[in-house]
């Protein structure tokens, strides 16, 4: 059956397929046939169509115990990094603020009433959560999250997190109206977030937001330890001005890159 709200241009055999990619999460990266059409809500002869035609374009590869994803599969994401350009711009700032700060410093950006980290320089800690490349998290309880909502319109903001997570988290703040506005006006007036275990124990950050040549958020970039190691004053006396001169390095780097000119070959 067509999916509610689709349009007249919209192609259901294309979100299929997305659908069934997206079913392999870290907890089930090998699924049987009826795994695959259980999880995305599929009759068992269309995903074995998709998953057969996954296969041939190298995404997908069937063995004895079911079917996995290929490495293939991250050209997706590579696709939309590389075309952004914020992790070649990003890196080498990113890489000189954990040699100032000692700690993961990563970028991220507002997709739904999520963020999606784009782009991080790690350091080896032993932290409550996983983090790296697509990682999704809810915004609101998030350093990176809460910059990026703050500079919505009202409306914006309201239609942005009337969508459901897709993070597969429960947050551990989880704010009514009036204190999430009031936490996001106090983000606007001072330019930059903190969270302190909003999202889950022992994480701890703060975050400040990324612009384009247009002034416009486009992204967060934020300081990330654990709360057992470094202190809120440590992180906001030390490390938040460090955070706050990288984030307009990057911000101008990015703003400057877009006025170059384009050449195609």
């Amino acid at each position: 059956m067509p999916r509610d709200g689709a349009g007249p241009d919209f192609i259901e055999a294309l979100a299929r397929g997305l659908d069934v990619i997206t079913a392999f999460k870290a907890g089930r990266p090998v699924m049987t046939l009826a795994e695959v059409a259980t999880a995305t809500g599929l009759a068992r002869p269309t995903a074995r169509r998709i998953l057969l035609t996954l296969t041939e374009l190298g995404y997908v590869r069937a063995g004895e115990r079911g079917f996995t994803l290929t490495p293939r599969v991250l050209d997706l994401g590579v696709a939309y990094v590389d075309a952004l350009g914020l992790w070649d711009i990003a890196r080498p700032h990113l890489e000189r603020l954990v040699e100032r700060t000692g700690e993961s410093c990563s970028v991220a950006q507002l997709d739904g009433s999520d963020i999606v980290y784009v782009a991080r320089v790690a350091v080896p800690k032993i932290v409550s959560l996983t983090v790296q490349i697509g990682t999704r998290f809810p915004a609101l309880p998030t350093s990176l999250g809460k910059v990026q909502l703050a500079a919505l319109a009202p409306d914006d903001l309201e239609r942005v997190l009337a969508e459901p997570t897709r993070s597969g988290l429960v947050a551990r703040w989880r704010p009514d109206r009036e204190e999430r506005d009031a936490a996001l006006r106090e983000v606007r007036a001072r330019g930059w977030a903190l969270t302190d275990e909003q999202l889950a124990p022992g994480i701890r950050s703060v975050a400040a937001p990324l612009r384009d040549g247009e002034g416009r958020v486009i992204a967060g970039v934020n300081v990330n330890c654990h709360a057992a190691e470094t202190s809120v004053a440590h992180l906001l006396e030390h490390h938040l001005p460090l955070l706050l001169q990288a984030a307009g390095d990057i911000s101008a780097d990015f703003a400057s890159r877009e006025r170059l000119p384009r050449v195609t070959a």
